[in-house]
């Protein structure tokens, strides 16, 4: 079992993380994508709380992006580190 706490890449050029580099990174987004789908199945007559949750889920995955991206986030212009 690997201890690399990296489970994103960061992206080439901009601000951000790329993909998963990791199962776990995989996983977390995978979560992130059912639960955004089961929310749409189950909250489909209420937009306020699917906006909601869907808001809530969002900044808790970006949360978790930003502190697993190999380097951290900050802006990149395509050079190789």
């Amino acid at each position: 079992m690997s201890d690399d706490p990296n489970w994103f890449a960061p992206k080439r050029y901009g601000y951000g993380a790329g993909l998963p580099i990791a199962w776990q990174g995989w996983a977390v987004l995978l979560g992130y994508l059912v639960l955004v789908g089961l929310g749409s199945a189950f909250m489909r007559h209420s937009t306020v709380a699917y906006l909601s949750a869907v808001s809530i889920l969002t900044a808790v995955f970006l949360v978790i992006c930003a502190r697993t991206t190999k380097g951290g986030w900050r802006w990149r212009w395509g050079q190789e580190e």
